[in-house]
């Protein structure tokens, strides 16, 4: 996809509004966006044009680290394993040691920087100074240590290293350069950023923004409330794209990464209730706090450039810890669904056999950021009387679910299928547990009876979840219910660690035990 900008699409020539840091009136907000809130038409091709996903530009980073670090010790190995003058210590122990020490010189250039990737001559000549000074030190040690590596026995050892890792750094280094521009240009190593609230304080943040040196925050478009002059409908050429209600459907349907908003931060009244709103969506979400008065310790502030704003809401489970997860979930998910065969086998046959119908069940559920994807279930009822939508709950006796359904519905063996969402990324073993998409409780949606219901799906939801293992399962006849699942819920995207995923999936097989609200 070419990057596309909606400044250059939408622009038009407007009169820019004013917006006073004492103006408080900002109209009655609503306390959760319904998710079928529509958008305008331009607010819908906005959106496509940034729907696919942006790179991390910090996994990049930290993967061009990892890849040069292995590549230059397994070339330190490799060349000086005929060595007759170096001790084995030495052999295992000099290769990381000079590769860990080029990556900090690197590091220390500004050589793991994107715009050094963009820039080949840049980072060449920085990395072979780099090379050169770690060569220096080596060189110095091996003689002071008596460890003459090659530089008398073996006189093109340390050569031989030397010529192959610059070489590596040049080639590895032209082809990340020819990629990088690539992707830049393409717009997938931007920070795709919506604006909230217009006027004045837009403006002034829009161009401050822009004149940031490197500055790679991509600014999708404008979001507000008001209607009157004071948010035009053009702020430095970038569209209002719609209502503060708007921006939660906007940010179900494109990658962003950020929402800034342009508040005072005297107006508290006025940022609480936005942030109420939008903290469901997994994004990072920022005060700018450029032109307040109101000033705070350095330390409280992150900074874009020199541009100061103050960290409300970090996005979960992002960079490293995403890959972490995703890991995870591979990894264990294999094992399980290897372990767990024989079991599922089991169960398709006494479905099969008990009553007639498909194997597998399908449902659409809420997944990650509000997406409907489609769970694989053994199936449990009978065929004629599925539920496929869910509007009525499963009770104790439920004369649709058939006699095999009933105890696999109790042990959660009607659940092992959705190993397979698992492995194609649908689903993780441990997360909030995706309920269905029209599921009720006393004839009302949940995300009516809970405000904030959709902050749950901030991560991907789960096989098996902390609310789970707390006893939150089974049959969800009362809004106490729901509540308490969403809260077990939050909490766990708000702690989420590796051993906290470890010890819920320890937990579960002995929580399942307890069938007592499983039907």
């Amino acid at each position: 996809m070419k990057q596309i900008d909606p400044k250059t699409l939408f622009r038009q020539s407007v009169d820019l509004g004013d917006l006073t840091e004492t103006d408080e009136s900002f109209g009655d907000l609503p306390q959760t966006p319904r998710a079928d809130t529509r958008l305008s038409q331009q607010a819908i091709e906005v959106a496509a044009l940034f729907s696919d996903r942006p790179i991390s530009r910090r996994l990049l980073t930290g993967s061009v680290r990892t890849l040069e670090f292995c590549a230059l010790t397994a070339v330190g190995w490799a060349t000086l394993a005929g060595g007759d003058g170096l001790s084995a210590t030495a052999h295992t122990v000099l290769p990381p040691l000079a590769a860990a020490a080029t990556m900090l010189f690197v590091q220390a250039f500004d050589g793991y920087q994107i715009a050094a990737f963009r820039s080949y001559s840049y980072q060449l000549g920085r990395i072979a100074a780099a090379w050169a000074m770690v060569f220096a030190a080596l060189v110095a040690l091996t003689w002071v240590s008596g460890q003459e590596v090659g530089l008398q026995r073996d006189g093109t050892a340390l050569v031989r290293w030397f010529a192959i890792g610059l070489g590596l750094f040049a080639a590895g280094r032209a082809l990340l350069t020819r990629q990088v521009t690539s992707w830049t240009r393409d717009g997938r190593l931007e920070r795709r950023a919506v604006i909230v609230g217009g006027g004045k304080l837009a403006e002034d943040l829009i161009r401050s923004l822009e004149a940031q040196p490197g500055n790679d925050i991509r600014i999708c478009g404008i979001f507000d409330d008001r209607t009157d002059d004071r948010s035009p409908s053009m702020v430095e050429g970038y569209p209002k794209l719609g209502t503060i209600s708007e921006l939660v459907e906007f940010g179900r349907r494109t990658r962003l990464d950020m929402l800034i908003v342009a508040l005072p931060l005297s107006a508290m009244a006025r940022v609480q209730q936005l942030l109420r709103q939008l903290w469901v969506l997994p994004v990072d979400i920022r005060l700018s706090a450029h032109t307040d008065k109101l000033r705070f310790r350095p330390r409280n502030y992150s900074y874009e450039g020199a541009l100061p704003f103050l960290d409300v809401v970090d996005k979960p489970l992002a960079d490293w810890d995403a890959v972490s997860k995703r890991a995870f979930d591979l990894v264990i998910g294999s094992l399980a669904l290897i372990a767990l065969t024989p079991l599922m086998i089991c169960a398709a046959i006494a479905v099969k056999l008990d009553s007639r119908g498909p194997v597998f069940f399908r449902q659409k559920r809420f997944g990650f950021n509000n997406e409907v994807i489609s769970v694989w279930k053994f199936r449990s009822m009978y065929t004629d009387r599925t539920d496929f939508d869910a509007k009525t709950l499963v009770t104790k006796g439920d004369p649709r679910v058939t006699k095999v359904g009933r105890f696999i519905r109790k042990t959660s063996i009607d659940e092992l299928p959705q190993l397979f969402n698992v492995l194609v990324g649908e689903l993780s073993l441990v997360g909030p547990r995706p309920h269905a998409v029209n599921a009720q409780t006393e004839d009302r949606m949940w995300d009516v009876v809970v405000d904030g219901y959709f902050a749950r799906h901030k991560v991907k939801p789960g096989v098996t979840g902390w609310a789970q293992i707390n006893g939150w399962r089974g049959e969800v006849d009362t809004p106490e219910k729901i509540r308490r699942r969403v809260e077990y819920d939050i909490y766990y995207i708000e702690n989420w660690s590796v051993l906290f995923d470890l010890k819920i999936l320890a937990l579960t097989p002995f929580r399942l035990l307890n069938t007592e609200n499983a039907y």
